[in-house]
């Protein structure tokens, strides 16, 4: 077959993501706390954005409203052009359908999904004098600092400002270290304490046994070969009492009992809850509350008291050291009742605001194509395309969370009880975008609300049918489970069976498997594990 050149028309349609799509992709499914990182990274690489301090942000709004360099400025909605390849033909359609959803009021009356905008007093370079004095100082012109442009969850100077700075947590060995190093052991001992603290777990649990102690004391040390085991006794008996009390311990058992045996000797009960520590703790795990009544020859009050003296103890005692650092959230959206009608705003202090700086933008040429003038060039118009993704993810975010609202306001207003079954579909096909922009807008988002900070997804349920033929959201049904629970007879608790049949007298279609995969996630133990004393 011979082979020769030739030329081809083709007609296809293909979706490329340009540069700016790309990037305002990127932020619409970071975190608020990425996205202070992304900004701050823009801030320090590019010299035409600047952060805008409350005194000054409000200076140069009709100027950056008519080249669109501001953060707050009205941008183009390309939104629905996120990983939807269809939507690249109606953008202009769905920018125009934003804009004037924008401008007029929301549909539903009782929701008020307009962003408050901040307001400040506006300054001007006029309140300076041109020429100032060669002695001069700034405090000579500002009554007042200006304040700080960053925003900062913790007060430097509150009382709690180093409770609130990062710290490296205490590991539970570096904490029985420390008391060792005070009891000025022997140097034979303290190689014994030593290698029993490295075999404590982080519960602290003695997860090897003595002989292995030994064993590896006589390794360490030539001297420690006549070495005892009632010395390595000896020494885990001390470090057992150290703080916290129970460590070190090698089963539960033991772990209870030194516990008991600190107390005082004038402590109620204490005899008695050693003796079921001791003899009887498997029927005590087992709630066999009518056994261990037989066993012990204690009436039901008494044995009340018992075993809420053993409750009283820890059985990790290792787990209060070296407890992880609380993470705190900062939620993307506030929403709050004001006279009768929930509004939806976006948390100013979520994010800096950013602008284009005027002075390097009005050194600009556009005749020029110097290797200066290009670089402020392309500097300039990567800041406006970042302000741009920055208002687009803003305006996305403020738009599916008003529609949530709008779904879940009997959430709102009565609790998980009233939530709705809630799926991304949904919420796209009534703000006309792709389900793929919803997850990335809900992802690691929070809300705000009376009833606490939620993250996004969590207004997102899966459905049960009702033999009425409605449906009831599965926050719904926990939440009945977790009522039902509370309200139980503690002698006699609810199993998943009688549980099912309770929601099924309200028309609550669940399957016993259901109930015990929803108990599960609830973190509500079995009915048997439920059984008390009243």
């Amino acid at each position: 077959m011979a082979m020769k050149p030739a030329l081809a028309l083709r007609l296809g349609q293909q979706l490329r993501m340009t540069p700016q799509l790309q990037q305002a992709i990127k932020l619409l499914q970071l975190s608020t706390f990425d996205l202070q990182q992304e900004i701050q990274e823009a801030l320090d690489s590019n010299l035409m954005l600047e952060e805008a301090s409350p005194e000054t942000e409000s200076a140069d709004d009709s100027t950056s409203a008519e080249d669109g360099t501001s953060l707050d400025a009205p941008s183009e909605s390309i939104e629905g052009q996120l990983l939807d390849s269809q939507s690249e033909q109606s953008s202009a359609s769905t920018s125009s359908d934003t804009d004037a959803s924008d401008d007029g009021p929301i549909s539903d009356p009782e929701i008020d999904g307009e962003a408050i905008p901040d307001t400040s007093d506006q300054l001007s370079s006029e309140t300076i004098k041109e020429e100032l004095p060669v002695d001069s100082v700034w405090e000579d012109v500002w009554d007042e600092a200006p304040l700080p442009t960053t925003y900062s969850g913790a007060d430097e100077g509150s009382d709690n400002f180093l409770e609130n700075q990062n710290s490296s947590n205490v590991s539970l060995q570096s904490h029985l270290e420390e008391q060792i190093n005070l009891l000025h052991l022997s140097e034979i001992d303290e190689i014994i304490a030593m290698a029993i603290i490295d075999g404590l777990n982080q519960e602290g649990v003695l997860t090897i046994s003595l002989d292995d102690v030994l064993a590896s004391v006589a390794n360490d040390d030539i001297e420690a070969e006549q070495i005892e085991m009632d010395e390595v006794e000896a020494v885990l008996h001390l470090i057992q009492h150290l703080d916290p009390v129970g460590v070190a311990a090698r089963d539960l058992r033991e772990c209870l009992i030194i516990q008991l045996k600190q107390l005082e000797d004038t402590t109620s009960w204490k005899k008695e809850a050693i003796q079921v520590v001791a003899d009887h703790l498997s029927s005590l795990a087992n709630r066999d509350y009518s056994y261990l009544i037989r066993k012990t020859r204690l009436k039901e009050p008494e044995l009340k008291q018992v075993i809420k003296l053993i409750q009283s103890l820890n059985p990790r005692p290792g787990s209060d050291i070296g407890v992880s650092n609380t993470e705190y959230v900062d939620p993307d959206v506030i929403v709050t009742k004001q006279n009768g009608r929930w509004v939806v705003e976006l948390n100013p202090k979520s994010a800096p605001k950013i602008r284009v700086n005027a002075g390097y933008a009005s050194m600009v040429k556009r005749a020029d194509n110097s290797t200066d003038n290009t670089y402020l060039k392309n500097n300039l118009q990567e800041a406006k395309w970042f302000i741009k993704s920055l208002q687009q993810r803003n305006d996305t975010l403020l738009k599916v969370s008003t529609k949530i609202v709008e779904y879940q306001r009997g959430f709102l207003e009565y609790g998980e009880q009233a939530m709705k079954p809630l799926v991304l579909h949904d919420i796209a096909k009534a703000v006309d975008l792709h389900e793929s922009t919803i997850s990335r807008v809900t992802t690691q988002k929070y809300m705000h609300t009376p009833a606490g900070v939620f993250e996004l997804k969590y207004f997102f349920s899966s459905h049960v049918s009702t033999h009425a033929g409605g449906e009831v959201s599965s926050t719904a049904i926990r939440a009945l489970i977790k009522k039902l629970v509370t309200e139980e007879n503690p002698r006699k608790p609810l199993s998943d069976s009688k549980i099912a049949n309770q929601l099924a007298e309200q028309d609550i279609k669940v399957a016993r498997r259901t109930i015990a995969k929803y108990r599960e996630s609830l973190m509500i133990p079995p009915s048997n594990e439920r059984k008390q004393l009243i």
